[in-house]
């Protein structure tokens, strides 16, 4: 896990603020009321603090904006940084102030001094969550491990509450640093080793190869690969902490390594970032960690789908006509809508096998949701309403965009093909509606079901309140909040 940044909670002990050696942040309210921390800390540098509240510079200051003393008189710490927020905030508020303290912190050790604040917890979420960054491939990095200890009162309580909290951390930082990971790390065989390793945390973890996926039929996801020397699998998780009589809900992610387009071939400028074209698997992983860590009292299930998207010899052509598992025909009118080719075939598996309550699809399917909606929210597509809603409502408590699009027969129709059941593209118009209007072939009566089309959070190129450039590992907290709503509530 990249630059996992340990965190602690250890009671007040105003006597140990003068000699930290490192980062300390104190959490003031705009009306510049001090506790008995900042209160410490302003005397020991000689009223510093109050002097930067005196001038204004925290006067109608926004949740999570920062002042930042360097190497203040009178104490050990290289640095003192004030934090404004509330003290009762609500915990995005509380999240967006641990994130502007997080990404101050380099390397070695971090104090907050927290108080009494009332989302303590939160604030060093947000922390640890924007504490990141993906570097492994880096020769000259300090391995110094960064560590954030929070003083604060009632410890205790404090420690049990971020016992999930880090759960949640460390599920998007395993999303983060597989969408950041090169395509000749990542290969399908990596991805799917990583995986396995989770059995440590008690996940069922089973990678199911080539050879079995040609007896289960699955030939749209196999055409994907076919012209990879990197072998197709499917891997399938399982996290059992329901009862035993009770059905999964079951997360599904397309895992397109990296995506040439095939013979399809994409322009040259940007394919760079197509190794982060397996985005939607990297939110699965990373869900099912945090579900594993947290023991979550409920049944998942995560499925994976992993290819190489490459041209060769054997690769699939446009024209070709692929039978699904389910044993509809596609005509690939275009190799480069091969995640739809991928899903359709995990999706369909994943109920005959599992018959789940409801099944979320999530996938960087489409240029065209980014067109749509930019790089603020995700697309949703949807069948079922109250599943829906309830989605939408973890993300927006979660503070993760997304935003619901229509479906209709009209869109469906323009998956119409000459030749076969249907096309693999509907066209230019719509494109991010018709290829959900093609993965909704592939639900089955009665499964209430989510598409997320998350081409534009899953890494973006300006940093966000809680990751830096690239990988954001959207969608873990909102789907686990979701499992937490809907299935432990």
């Amino acid at each position: 896990m990249s630059n996992l940044m340990t965190t602690s909670f250890t009671a007040v002990d105003l006597d140990a603020l003068a000699g930290f050696e490192g980062r300390i942040a104190l959490v003031v309210a705009s009306d510049g009321k001090l506790d008995a921390g900042a209160r410490r800390v302003n005397r020991l540098t000689k009223g510093a603090v109050a002097r930067v509240i005196e001038a204004g510079k925290l006067e109608d200051a926004k949740a999570g904006t920062v002042v930042t003393l360097n190497f203040p008189a009178g104490l050990a710490a290289t640095a003192v940084d004030i934090l404004c927020l509330d003290r009762r905030p609500n915990a995005l508020d509380a999240r967006k102030a641990g994130a502007s303290f997080g990404k101050l912190i380099d390397q070695g050790a971090a104090l907050l001094v927290a108080g009494s604040n009332a989302k303590t917890v939160q604030i060093a979420l947000g922390a640890a969550m924007r504490a990141y960054e993906f570097n492994p491939h880096k020769t000259s990095v300090d391995d110094k491990v960064r560590s954030l200890s929070v003083m604060c009162a009632k410890p205790e309580e404090q420690e049990t509450e971020a016992t999930t909290l880090r759960a949640i951390v460390e599920g998007a930082h395993m999303t983060r640093d597989l969408v950041n990971e090169p395509a000749n790390v990542l290969t399908t065989t990596e991805f799917a080793d990583r995986l396995k390793e989770m059995e440590s945390l008690g996940l069922e973890v089973e990678i199911l190869e080539e050879a079995e996926l040609e007896k289960l039929g699955m030939g749209t996801l196999l055409c994907v690969g076919q012209g990879s020397d990197s072998p197709s699998k499917v891997v399938v998780m399982q996290w059992k902490g329901g009862a035993s009589e009770d059905k999964p809900l079951a997360l599904v992610g397309k895992g397109v390594v990296f995506d040439t387009g095939g013979i399809s071939l994409k322009p040259g400028a940007g394919m760079e970032d197509m190794t982060m074209d397996m985005g939607g698997a990297g939110v699965v992983s990373g869900v099912m960690r945090t579900l594993a860590m947290r023991g979550a009292k409920a049944n998942v299930v995560g499925l994976v789908g992993l290819v190489e998207n490459m041209p060769s010899g054997n690769a699939v052509r446009p024209g070709d006509v692929i039978t699904s598992m389910k044993g509809d025909t596609v005509e690939v009118i275009n190799t480069d809508a091969e995640g739809r080719l991928v899903l359709c075939d995990v999706m369909w598996y994943a109920q005959d096998r599992f018959d789940p309550i409801g099944m979320i699809d999530l996938a960087t399917l489409t240029g065209a949701i980014i067109v749509g909606l930019g790089h603020e929210n995700a697309g949703v597509f949807s069948n079922d309403d109250d599943l829906c809603k309830a989605f939408l409502k973890a993300a927006e408590a979660e503070g993760e965009g997304a935003w619901r699009m229509p479906l209709g027969q009209a869109y469906d129709d323009m998956l119409k093909s000459r030749i076969a059941d249907m096309k693999n593209i509907g066209g230019r118009a719509a494109g991010s509606v018709t290829a959900a209007q093609f993965l909704q072939r592939f639900v089955k009566n009665g499964t209430p079901w989510i598409h997320l089309d998350i081409a534009g959070v899953a890494s973006v190129k300006s940093e966000t309140t809680l990751a830096p450039v690239g990988a954001t590992g959207w969608g873990v907290m909102a789907l686990n909040r979701l499992v937490q709503d809907m299935l432990e509530a």
